[in-house]
């Protein structure tokens, strides 16, 4: 008996991570540098920690709110205020099991079996995989590589809106490019998505991590109250919380109450104990979020000047997020030169190929990671570039 037929295609045919196959290959290996997964090195903080052991240790452990508790809603309204300048209220907030839940919500709300959902490419490879799983179509459309950086042809973007067109998702600064849309860009595909109809799903987890102002551009900062879109984010990258799985949506304050079914229906909400390190993290947690993205500018900058220096490499340097995707010249199998790479060098890197059109013949490489450990990461490979190992 063949159990697998007997279950849905969209599950059965999910792509297997081209991430996770070469981190299976080399993990745990001595001298290991680990650059192949998007998050830092650093524990979360010990205020955060603190916060939610205490509310542990009260027994915070029963069912809660399945929105968010209270005093999360209303912490990530002040987080919002501060950042963007305008004013948000607590309703807006749905707490959520990470940011990947935040997505799969969002995908329920806005499409189903056979709908499509533009995105661009490369991209971070557990969206078009949701989407499909879900039985929806993911429709790529490739973003542009040149030596000054990433750019989007937003005529291409509408050639790729048809009829079963339901969303556009926009993650900006992106993974694993650091293409960053600017104002003009942003307000492009606003346009473009009240022309036709369309929700917009903007993924902006990495707004902080931007390396010319204090944050990078936002949908925020040009959308109308009553505009077509979910916003998806999660605690994970400001604040060193990648393993605590809590993020949030921010939607109409109309909707509240049907994402609220949703989260009801899927996981039930996020432990209390939990949240309670997430306020924490909110309101305490600025002066962190700066120096982790002092330390990543800094990262970029030496990475990129090393690298660039062997003459082999193809980059851009990154406007924001903590990835540099570059190319070698010459080699286009990524995930079979990954695997030689971490084997020689011990740098763990993940194939460009893991994230669909466009990554074909790059490299991710995240520099989120002490300085030390970048430096010595960029010699190894220069040194493997050269044929000196």
């Amino acid at each position: 008996m063949n159990l697998q037929e007997s279950l849905r295609a969209e599950a059965r045919l999910a792509p297997r991570s081209g991430i996770v196959s070469v981190v299976d290959h080399a993990r745990g290996r001595p001298g290991l540098i680990p650059l192949w997964v998007g998050e830092g090195d650093q524990p979360t903080p010990d205020f955060i920690r603190e916060a939610a052991t205490r509310s542990l240790a009260a027994g915070d452990t029963f069912y809660t709110w399945q929105a968010g508790i209270p005093d999360l809603r209303a912490a990530l309204a002040r987080y919002h205020e501060r950042t963007f300048g305008r004013t948000f209220s607590a309703q807006e907030f749905i707490v959520v099991g990470g940011g990947m839940q935040a997505i799969q919500l969002a995908l329920q709300a806005v499409a189903g079996a056979g709908d499509e959902v533009v995105y661009f490419t490369p991209a971070w490879p557990n969206f078009p995989a949701a989407l499909g799983v879900a039985g929806g179509k993911p429709v790529p459309v490739g973003l542009d590589f040149s030596e000054n950086g990433w750019s989007l042809d937003l005529e291409r973007v509408e050639a790729a809106i048809g009829p079963r067109t339901r969303a556009l998702f926009v993650n900006t600064p992106a993974n694993p490019t650091g293409w960053t849309a600017d104002r003009e860009t942003l307000s492009a595909l606003l346009d473009l998505a009240r022309r036709h109809g369309l929700w917009i799903i903007a993924d902006e987890i990495y707004t902080k991590f931007f390396y010319a102002g204090p944050r990078a551009p936002s949908f925020y900062d040009i959308a109308a109250d009553d505009d077509r879109i979910l916003f998806v984010n999660s605690f994970s990258k400001n604040w060193a919380m990648t393993g605590w799985r809590i993020g949030w949506i921010r939607a109409h304050p109309s909707l509240e109450g049907m994402f609220e079914n949703l989260v009801q229906y899927s996981t039930s909400g996020v432990a209390e104990f939990m949240q309670r390190g997430a306020v924490a993290a909110l309101d305490e947690g600025d002066a962190f979020i700066a120096a982790q993205v002092a330390r990543a500018k800094d990262n970029r900058d030496r990475l990129c000047a090393a690298l660039g220096e062997t003459g082999r490499v193809r980059l851009a340097m990154p406007q924001g997020a903590f990835y540099l995707f570059f190319a070698v010249d010459g080699m286009e199998d990524t995930r079979r030169a990954a695997i030689e790479i971490v084997d020689r060098t011990g740098v763990g890197l993940a194939p460009g190929m893991a994230f669909g059109p466009g990554g074909e013949g790059f490299f991710r490489l995240c520099f989120n990671r002490r300085t030390d450990h970048l430096e010595e990461a960029a010699g190894r490979l220069s040194d493997w570039l050269s044929g000196k190992l």
